[in-house]
């Protein structure tokens, strides 16, 4: 990839940049933006019902819901919007793009060639996920073949703003991205959920069972993220034959435990991220 000349990618990043949403994904990566030293000048945000947050960044520069006529040249366009309100956003979208402009999507299902058709443009397709908001996100995108190496390193300086990126070359692998890491955080949050209610069961007060669950799944996680070991030697770590935990364990890795269920949840995004496309 080609790299932008700076410390600091954002800098180099040359006419406006257009967000079209500004909702909890497309404000977070403004955010970033933001944070990482991107001028507010240089951004124009699309959000019909603009939270107080992004209402006031507009004092600082940032321009809200401009005429496409008072944006001038445009460089790139980030849709953060929802899927099902697309296409009925076209008109619009395409008022800022031109033959040249980038186009980077981090809408779930939605196709480089529906970008195309709707928006114009060179299209980065890409999906994040909601540890964005803590800088903390990965993200995973793919280019279409008109995508020149500088739009591509703006593209990446971009999304890199909240998190890691990983470029795949085959666009019919993101629905199973969108699967696994864009769904991925509300399985470890439904993790926590039902751990405390698993606790109150047997028994804790419903606060501290809750405190338990949180702090256990929130500490694992960094354990796992500062950790080189893999995860299975983490699970590993914790199990001691005839203990607790390995008998815990065997419920969770039996039959009908979280292999078999997190198997059918994946497939099941998976799927309903190809119905979205359609």
């Amino acid at each position: 990839m080609t790299a932008l000349n700076s410390a600091n990618p954002l800098e180099n990043i040359k006419g406006t940049i257009v967000l079209a949403g500004a909702g909890k994904m497309g404000g977070a990566m403004l955010r970033g933006w933001l944070a990482r030293g991107l001028d507010p000048k240089n951004v124009a945000v699309i959000e019909p019902s603009p939270s107080k947050e992004i209402s006031a960044l507009a004092a600082n520069g940032i321009r809200l819901n401009p005429d496409p006529k008072d944006v001038g040249g445009i460089a790139t366009m980030v849709v953060a919007l929802k899927p099902q309100m697309f296409r009925e956003a076209g008109a619009m979208l395409r008022s800022f793009t031109g033959p040249s402009t980038l186009v980077v999507s981090i809408m779930a299902g939605a196709t480089i060639a529906s970008i195309v058709e709707v928006c114009g443009g060179s299209v980065v397709r890409a999906m994040p996920n909601t540890p964005a908001a803590i800088g903390r996100g990965i993200t995973v995108a793919v280019a279409a073949n008109d995508v020149s190496a500088t739009q591509r390193a703006i593209a990446d300086a971009l999304l890199r703003a909240t998190g890691l990126v990983e470029w795949i070359d085959n666009e019919s692998l993101m629905d199973a991205v969108t699967a696994v890491s864009g769904s991925g955080p509300a399985y470890i949050f439904l993790l926590a959920e039902e751990l405390a209610r698993a606790g109150v069961e047997a028994g804790l007060p419903a606060e501290l069972a809750t405190k338990l669950a949180r702090e256990t799944v929130a500490g694992s996680g960094e354990l796992l993220h500062r950790s080189e070991l893999p995860s299975a030697t983490l699970r590993h770590n914790v199990s001691s034959p005839g203990g607790t935990t390995a008998a815990a364990l065997e419920v969770l890795t039996g039959p009908d435990g979280m292999q078999s269920l997190l198997t059918r949840a994946v497939a099941a995004a998976t799927n309903r991220s190809r119905e979205l496309a359609k």
